[in-house]
């Protein structure tokens, strides 16, 4: 405790005392007791704290008398661990017998301050105890007086000799001016026992700080830390000093004691030390008695100061990690370590100064943080009217000093600003204003200027000055700051201290060691001399300089590794690096100027390169600085335009010369800039550097800390950012009127979008005032203010052409209206314990203001009153689209009382209270410009509900009213009835979540009428009755709009509603609503079908009775849907037994209801009973739609559909007795049954007795091989079977087409029977009794070779002609050899042989009965020239090919032998028509024999030679083959490798073939050249009808040869020019000729480059009889597409249409006829979106037999699967949509799905690769497994019901 303090009254010191025993309230008690033994003072007391009850207990003591109180103070001061100060005072005050004090007589109460007892307490004695000896006691007060003495006495020495002289320059003229500082963001700036002190308000106005406010935290328990944070030059270790000094002065009267150490003094010390070493051996040594002196340290330690400066000097050991113990050694950090966590002198106060960056872990998290900041203006100018003593200098300097901004900047750092004095005081004699400032541009100048001005008669010691730059560099790169007498030259240690360069002074290197150390005045100085030695020694090259330019991205613990200090040499070398330098370093080193260059440009250039690469906000600054220091604006541009666009400072001090270099830098810039500053605290004058930085479009501040005067400097600046479009402060504790300031810059700052102030200290009035400004700006558009959170929105204006005229009030006013009429305003104001009155003044600010789009008060106190005002004032504020008062405290009759105030409302569209969830949200309607975008919106989401047309005289004044959760009963509907009856009517009404009840509900439904079209009334979770439910049916009778009523009974939902359904209309806002019967005027009664939901319901036949009842009174059509509940046969009996009775019945649809085993039979009867059934739909008897006609007239075929009903054998034949009178039976599925083998021939021989004129589909049947051969038996007795196809594999089908009338022939597909030998012999027997069978196909039955052989043999028919197609593994092994002698074992004639070893298959026709010639064989044989072993095969095929027509070979390979086989074989084949050899292998020898007996088929009408394997030569023998070929009416010669002669041949063959009439010679590369032979030739095909000439290279000019000669081709049907490289002009000229081609049905021009140009040609002549159309990736456009589509639509015979590829956008064929025949249309790739999808989808609806759609790789979204889903069940012919790659949500898939539902026959929609989530795909493919999602798509799913 310093003596200061001590000499305080009595009241003071009794204050003290009972802070003292407050700490031992057990011992006062324990005392009170031995000196009061008859005085109970614990009752009544209890619920006193414990000052009072100390204060009570020394009061009873004092009223004892003197004597007792003495006897008292005396156990005091002995016992207990007393200050020996406050011992003194006690003794001296009240040991004497002195009286009571009156304050306390009074019952005043003092605090104690607890800050004055911190520290260790001594271990008190017992009552009984005798007192312990005084003499050590007194001895140890006595040692420690003397030490706190000289302590003092040593420091006024210390500071008394540092006295300026004329030997040290640097110090001359030294006056202390107080720095700016200012608390950190963690830190409490006051203490609670003393109030606000003048920390942060003299941070914020920038005066001085008081020196005790450093010391008054909130502190009072642990280490008491403080952090002194500042850049280099900002004054920290001055302060230090001065704060000792201070001490030494008895200005610093909180502690007794003061230490301060400097981390570079303590670096030498290489021992360790314990903390009485460290004060007592290195920092002042006691004269005697140091343990009793520490001792009373210890005791004593709240008093304690220790200031360690120089943090981030301090070296870091790798060892001592942990903290040391109290008496262990350990290094001076390892000690320091353990002041501040507290394990060393608990209690005591210790201070570090350091810069800022990393600082060590040992620093508690809970120190305070001080920032220094350095100078402002007034400091400047006060330390330079301190500085210069008389009037005319002063006024000279300042002068200079407010004339030159830069310099101005570079004084707010104080070592600076004393050099740029020191350059002043000697450039100011005999210059002109301005022209001392002009050298001093640079910090790097101020340090030259002020080494010549240390230069005696301007001589520059280049040797001294040298040496000492080598010393500067030698100690930064060892980490030495401090050096020796070895360290430096005499010479030089000499210059050092004479010109004040070098300090000297006495260090301690170890516990009674000291020597003599010397250092630069500054680091920053000895940083500026190692840039000198770097630039001006001849001893370092320019590669070893660019290695020091380096950026230091934060400071670094230093450790023994990590040494260096060399933070601001970069900066230095960079202003050495000037051009303004170069004189000084030319004299300096007495070199040329290009050495001197030479340095220059290379620190020049590797800060070239430093400023094109991307860096972290520290060294982005120190970047700034060192350009800024080279003075080259080609380098600030280039580091300008290298900067990121988003530039982000984050968590470190930036003081106002970093922000003046930054923008000094963007001044160079072109482009827009974010400059993010988050948690980095500013000096407040940080913002005056911004003012004019046109380049800073986003400012973010959140986290500085800025103070209210940065506040006011920033205010000032921000108008001169005209570019500035964001600016952020959040969380920087802003109050009132800062806030408010920032506030009113708004309308100065005219591009500014968004201002961020949340999270800062606003109350309730400014906040009134903002929602003030927020009306009146005319820029800010939405004012969003949630707890912390305070955010302004603003859109710059438009700037308009044309000036209001005439006076200026005229103009004022006219201004005001327009805005008025153009901006609206969103006003958020969300948990702002808002009141009626503020709400109040709110409405009053806001009628003033401009149209509002959204007013939100939710979360405030508004209570009833407050809500009727905002809703009474709706009309009059205008608002566009939403008022939000939820959470807001409204009752029962508050919502009455908000009904009737928004029931003049001509604007809103809906209206949600609910009092459970405290939820008032009101909807307003847009304007009525707004409204066809929104209408839109809202049709999207109805997409698949039948559309209405636009109406512009819509009314507003239909609202959707939801009025959920508010305990609604049936007596209130009167009253509620009352409040919706006024002119604004609900559209959609919402009762859900109350307590209505039945009674309710009937009184509802009679007051239906009188609440005019509703869309929609919701009533559940009102405990209604199923009575009360079928009674609402009624009201399709009753009430004109109620189309739907869906009932979940369980889950108590309730809605009637009419066509659209609420959710749709809420998704988009409020769509304008009807007027009443406008809706049933437009589509008629009849097209809007009526449904009944209900679900979750057990109904019994009295129910079902009463529903039908209801029903049979309802305008048709009517739907009826059950689901989720269970229905009995009586009930399923009662139910249909009412169906004929109910007339307007369309559909019946039971979903997930438990039905018997009946109730196939009674459905099935359905088609006896009731006439308008049209299909019967029943599923694993838990699912059933029945589909009904509109009237019995009606004739379309009947489906009768009864899958998984576990049907077995003993219910086929009365299912067939009860179909047998249904004449019009389409289609009977008993797929998923039980039938088996039995059940199906006893199906078999009902089935000629069931009129089936579809599909009988017996799939999943349990079947084997016995129903095979049953089917095959049966075929006969079934005259009307069309077809009949098996699978006894994985997919387990079993199908039976039929057609109305016998069929000549039928067809029979067996595949995966696996049959066995004997199953062979048994279907063979069968076949040949199945005539007529016109094809069989048999694939994967596991019939081997023999098999094949035995059914080929066996089968004998009387007449007629029978296909066999086999499909075996064994096909494909086997060879052509093989087959042609599998063909030989025929019992018929072959007529036709087809072979594909690839497809593994072989076909054969046969012809019965068979016809032999054996003449004609014997002469055939003569002319074989075939070994032995081949004879007998040959004379069998010519036995049984004789009348072989066709011989196809695709994809084999031919061995010599075959060949010659076939060479033998075909020279015999008198009536061969057909030849194929296409993706074969057959050697040269080979082809020679094929040829050779080509030559002699001299009948052949069509030869297939395409994709062959053929060399030049194999490729002119076959062409050789050609000649005599006049019948010949197809060639195809694909893929053949023809050379002009090669050509050459083939057009002689072709001149003579006058019956071609199909040539295809695509792959073939002909070329310009070859279309110039080919065109001559063709002239004499006239009967050509195909020509294919696709990938062959041909150009313009060859497509011009083809143009010349096509019109010459009367009979052209089919070209395929596709794949060549034809351009516009050969485009045009093809289109013109083949207008000449009358018949022209096929156009395939793909692949080109066609252009719009062709397009439009094309247009203008269509072919009239064009049915395929393939123009994809041709380089179209919207234009060329839409005059194409125009000239297309109604085209009679158009099938394919392909225009994928090509930039189509808005350009999609759009028809108005359609196309009656079109079958697929390709758009994949055309850049289709959403907008293109609406007509596309209208023009796909025009084309009825549409069966495939190709819309991959789109931009088309959920809208556009809307409109598709909204179309699919038109579509009947519809088979697959591609929609891959495109937009499609799981909404939009969700949309698909419910169309697929709707009875569309498509077999399959892609969807992969649109964003929709896996799992959601799953569970949607699941659902309907015809949404294909996989990157492979699956085979096509058969929709139900086809």
């Amino acid at each position: 405790m310093d003596p200061i303090s001590l000499q305080l009254g009595t009241k003071n010191l009794w204050g003290l005392l009972v802070g003292l025993l407050s700490k031992d309230p057990e011992w006062l008690s324990a005392k009170v007791k031995f000196f009061l033994p008859n005085v109970d003072l614990g009752c009544g007391n209890a619920a006193l704290d414990l000052t009072q009850k100390v204060i009570l207990q020394l009061k009873e003591l004092h009223r004892q008398g003197s004597a007792t109180w003495q006897k008292f103070i005396h156990c005091v001061c002995m016992e207990l661990d007393v200050p020996l100060e406050l011992e003194v005072l006690l003794l001296s005050t009240w040991g004497s017998g002195d009286e009571l004090p009156s304050h306390l007589a009074a019952g005043e109460e003092s605090q104690p301050e607890s800050q004055l007892h911190q520290g260790l307490k001594r271990p008190h004695q017992s009552c009984g105890s005798s007192p312990r000896p005084k003499q050590y006691k007194k001895q140890q007060r006595e040692l420690a007086k003397q030490y706190l003495q000289l302590l003092r006495t040593s420091a006024q020495q210390h500071y008394s000799s540092k006295l300026s002289g004329p030997g040290q320059p640097l110090t001359f003229h030294q006056a202390y001016v107080p720095p700016i500082l200012q608390w950190g963001r963690a830190t409490a700036p006051f203490d609670p026992q003393e109030g606000d002190i003048m920390g942060r308000t003299k941070t914020e106005d920038g005066a001085d700080m008081s020196i005790r406010d450093l010391f008054n935290t909130r502190a009072d328990k642990g280490p008491r830390v403080m952090v002194l944070l500042g850049k280099a030059g900002m004054g920290k270790t001055t302060l230090a000093h001065r704060l000792r000094q201070k001490w030494a002065d008895g200005q610093l009267d909180r502690f007794q004691a003061l230490f301060l150490f400097e981390f570079r003094h303590l670096n030498l010390i290489t021992g360790l030390l314990t903390l009485p070493q460290l004060l007592f051996d290195v920092y002042l040594s006691p004269e005697a008695g140091p343990e009793a002196v520490f001792q009373y340290l210890k005791e004593n330690a709240n008093g304690v100061l220790l200031i360690f400066d120089g943090l981030e000097e301090a070296l870091h050991p790798y060892s001592s990690k942990e903290t040391v113990g109290p008496e262990a050694p350990g290094p001076a950090l390892t000690l320091f370590s353990g002041l501040c966590c507290g394990t060393l002198l608990p209690g005591c106060w210790v201070m570090v100064t350091s810069r800022p960056g990393k600082l060590p872990a040992c620093l508690p998290t809970e120190a305070a943080t001080v920032h220094m900041w350095g100078f402002d203006g007034p400091r400047v100018e006060k330390y330079m009217g301190c500085f210069f003593r008389d009037q005319p200098s002063q006024e000279a300097a300042l002068a200079e000093l407010r004339a030159n901004r830069h310099l101005r900047s570079m004084c707010a750092v104080p070592a600076l600003c004393r050099v740029v004095c020191l350059c002043l005081h000697h450039l100011l004699p005999g210059s002109s204003p301005g022209q001392s400032s002009a050298l001093l541009l640079t910090v790097t100048q101020n340090y030259v200027q002020m080494v010549l001005a240390l230069s005696p008669s301007g001589y520059l010691d280049a040797e001294s000055l040298l040496g000492l730059g080598e010393i500067a560099l030698r100690g930064l790169e060892t980490g030495k700051v401090i050096f020796s007498t070895e360290d430096i030259a005499s010479s030089i240690m000499a210059f050092g201290t004479s010109l004040g360069l070098l300090n000297s002074f006495c260090v301690c290197t170890g516990p009674g060691h000291q020597e003599e150390g010397f250092a630069f005045t500054h680091l920053s100085l000895q940083e500026f001399f190692a840039a000198l030695h770097l630039m001006a020694s001849p001893k370092v090259d320019k590669d070893t300089l660019t290695r020091y330019v380096t950026l230091n991205s934060r400071w670094l613990l230093r450790t023994k590794a990590r040494p260096r200090l060399l933070d601001h040499l970069s900066t230095f070398l960079a202003g050495l690096a000037s051009r303004a330098c170069h004189p000084f370093l030319s004299q300096l080193t007495q070199q040329d100027q290009v050495w001197v260059g030479t340095k220059q440009a290379a620190v020049i250039q590797a800060l070239r390169k430093l400023a094109t690469r991307r860096h972290t906000g520290p060294k982005v600054v120190e970047l700034c600085h060192c350009v800024g220091e080279t003075q080259e604006p080609e380098l600030a541009g280039l580091m300008a335009q290298s900067l990121p666009y988003q530039l982000p400072f984050h968590n470190f001090p930036l003081t106002y010369a970093d922000l003046a270099a930054l923008t000094n830098i963007l001044g160079h810039r072109d482009a827009p800039i974010h400059l993010d500053f988050e948690g980095c605290p500013l000096e407040s004058r940080c913002p005056e550097a911004l003012a004019g930085c046109g380049q800073v479009e986003n400012l973010r501040l959140t986290g500085s800390k800025i103070t209210a005067r940065g506040i006011n400097h920033l205010v000032q600046a921000l108008p001169l950012c005209p570019h500035l479009e964001e600016v952020s402060f959040q969380d920087n504790q802003l109050k009132d009127q800062e806030v408010l300031g920032i506030v009113d810059v708004l309308p100065r700052l005219p591009r500014l979008r968004k201002l961020d102030l949340s999270r800062n200290n606003v109350s309730m009035s400014t906040l009134l005032c903002l929602t003030k400004v927020a009306v009146t700006c005319p820029t800010i558009r939405t004012l969003q203010v949630r707890n912390a959170d305070l955010i302004f929105l603003l859109s710059p204006p438009v700037e308009t052409a044309a000036e209001t005229r005439g006076a200026p009030d005229l103009q004022e006013n006219a201004s005001q209206r327009e805005e008025g009429q153009s901006r609206s305003l969103a006003l958020r104001l969300q948990k702002c314990q808002l009141t009626v009155n503020d709400v109040e003044m709110l409405i009053a600010q806001l009628l003033e203001g401009p149209h509002l789009d959204e007013v939100d008060l939710s979360g405030n106190q508004l209570e009833d009153e407050g809500c009727r005002l905002m809703a009474e004032a709706v009309p009059q504020l205008h608002i566009a689209r939403k008022l939000d008062l939820s959470d807001n405290r409204l009752s029962v009759d508050g919502m009455y009382s908000v009904l009737s105030a928004v029931s003049t409302s001509r604007t809103l569209a809906d209206l949600h209270i609910s009092l459970k969830y405290k939820t008032v949200v009101l909807m307003f309607a847009p304007k009525m410009e707004e409204q066809e975008g929104n209408q839109e919106r809202v049709l999207f989401h109805d997409s698949l509900m039948p559309q209405m047309p636009s109406m512009p005289q819509m009314s507003l004044c239909f609202p959707n009213i939801r009025l959920t959760h508010c305990g609604l009963r049936a007596e209130h509907l009167e009253q509620l009835c009352t409040a919706l009856g006024g002119s604004c009517r609900p559209s959609h009404l919402d009762l859900s979540g109350n307590a209505l009840g039945d009674e309710g509900a009937a009184q509802l439904a009679q007051r239906l009428p009188g609440l005019g079209a509703l869309q929609s009334l919701n009533l559940s979770e009102n405990g209604l009755s199923l009575d009360s439910v079928i009674s609402l049916a009624q009201c399709f009778s009753a009430v004109q709009w109620a189309l739907h009523l869906d009932v979940s009974f369980k889950s108590q939902v309730i809605v009637l509603r009419s066509d659209r359904r609420p959710r749709d209309l809420s998704a988009a806002g409020s769509l304008p609503e009807f007027p009443t019967g406008s809706q049933f005027s437009w589509f008629g009664q009849h097209c809007i079908p009526r449904s009944f939901c209900l679900r979750e319901c057990q109904l019994e036949p009295p129910s079902l009775i009463r529903l039908c009842e209801t029903l049979e009174k309802c305008p048709g059509p009517v739907e009826i849907k059950l689901s989720h509940g269970i229905l009995s046969d009586q009930s399923l009996d009662t139910l249909l037994g009412h169906l004929p009775r109910l007339h307007q019945l369309k559909l019946l649809q039971l979903s997930q209801m438990r039905l018997s085993l009946r109730s196939p039979f009674l459905l099935a009867d359905l088609f006896n009973l009731c006439p308008r059934v049209q299909k019967v739909d029943l599923r694993s008897l838990h699912h059933v739609t029945l589909h009904f006609r509109s009237n019995e007239k009606q004739k379309s075929g009947r489906y009768g559909m009864f899958t998984g009903c576990g049907l077995s054998q003993e219910h086929v034949e009365p299912l067939c007795k009860v179909l047998r009178n249904c004449e019009d039976l389409n289609q009977l599925d008993l797929s998923s049954n039980q039938l088996g083998d039995d059940g199906l021939r006893c199906l078999l021989k009902c089935l000629p007795q069931v009129p089936i004129s579809g599909l009988l589909d017996l799939s999943h049947n349990n079947i084997s091989q016995k129903s095979v051969l049953c089917l095959v038996e049966s075929l006969p007795s079934c005259p009307r079977v069309r077809e009949a196809s098996v699978n006894l594999g994985s997919q387990q089908s079993f199908r039976i087409h039929f057609s109305q009338q016998e069929e000549a022939g039928k067809t029979l597909r067996l595949s995966e029977c696996s049959f066995e030998p004997e199953h062979v012999y048994r279907l063979a027997t069968r076949l040949s009794q199945a005539w007529p069978l016109k094809q069989l196909t048999l694939t994967q039955c596991c019939l081997g070779l023999e098999g094949l052989n035995v059914l080929l043999r066996l089968v004998r028919w009387p007449e007629g002609l029978l296909s066999l197609r086999v499909e075996e593994p064994w096909v494909g092994r086997a060879g052509v050899l093989t087959l042609l002698g599998v063909c030989a074992q025929a019992s018929g004639n072959v007529t036709e042989i087809s072979i594909s070893e690839t497809q593994q298959q072989l076909c054969i026709q046969l012809e019965f009965p068979r016809q032999e010639n054996p003449e004609a064989m014997a002469l055939r044989l003569a002319h074989c020239d075939l070994e032995t072993h081949n004879r007998l095969l040959i004379s069998q095929l010519m036995e049984t090919c004789a009348r072989l027509q066709q011989l196809s070979l695709s994809q084999v390979n031919l061995c010599d032998a075959s060949s010659l086989l076939l060479h033998s074989l075909l020279l015999a084949l008198s009536e061969l028509k057909k030849f194929r050899l296409a993706s074969s292998c057959v050697s040269s020898e080979g082809l020679a024999c094929l040829a050779s007996g080509l030559s002699h088929c001299h009948h052949l009408e069509e030869l297939d030679l395409s994709n062959n394997q053929l060399g030049e030569q194999d490729t002119k023998v076959l062409v050789g083959a050609l000649e005599g070929k006049y019948w010949l009416k197809r060639l195809d010669l694909s893929h053949f490798p023809l050379g002009s002669s090669t050509l050459a041949v083939l057009a002689q063959g072709l001149s003579h073939m006058t019956y071609l009439q199909s040539l295809c010679l695509s792959n073939n590369d002909i070329g310009d050249i070859g279309c110039y032979h080919l065109s001559k030739t063709l002239r004499a095909a006239t009967s050509l009808e195909e020509l294919g000439l696709s990938y062959n290279q041909i150009g313009d000019t060859g497509a011009q040869h083809l143009a010349a000669i096509l019109p010459e081709l009367p009979e052209l049907r089919k070209i395929d020019l596709s794949g060549n490289g034809i351009s516009p002009a050969g485009g045009v000229l093809l289109v013109e000729s083949l207008a000449l081609c009358k018949h022209l049905e096929e156009l395939m021009l793909g692949c080109n480059t066609l252009g719009d140009p062709t397009a439009l040609e094309l247009a203008q002549v269509l072919p009239q009889h064009l049915r395929v159309l393939r123009l994809q990736s041709n380089r179209l456009g919207p234009t060329g597409a839409l005059r194409l589509g125009e000239a297309l639509d109604g085209c009679p015979y158009v099938e394919e249409i392909s225009l994928a590829e090509n930039s189509l956008a808005g350009g999609v064929p759009r028809f108005r006829q359609g196309l009656p025949l079109l079958r697929h249309i390709d758009l994949v790739s055309c850049e289709i979106d959403n907008q293109t999808a609406k007509p596309l989808t209208a023009s796909i609806v025009l084309c009825p037999v549409l069966e495939e759609i190709l819309l991959s790789w789109n931009l088309l979204g959920d809208e556009a699967a809307a409109e598709l889903a909204g179309v699919l069940p038109q579509m009947g012919r519809l088979k697959r949509v591609d929609l891959e790659k495109n937009r499609i949500t799981a909404y939009g898939a969700r949309l698909l799905a419910q169309g697929l539902a709707q009875g569309s026959g498509i077999q399959v929609i892609r969807l992969w690769n649109n964003p929709i989530p896996p799992d959601t795909a799953q569970h949607l493919h699941i659902q309907e497994p015809r949404l294909d999602f996989a990157f492979f798509h699956n085979q096509p799913q058969a929709p139900r019901g086809t």
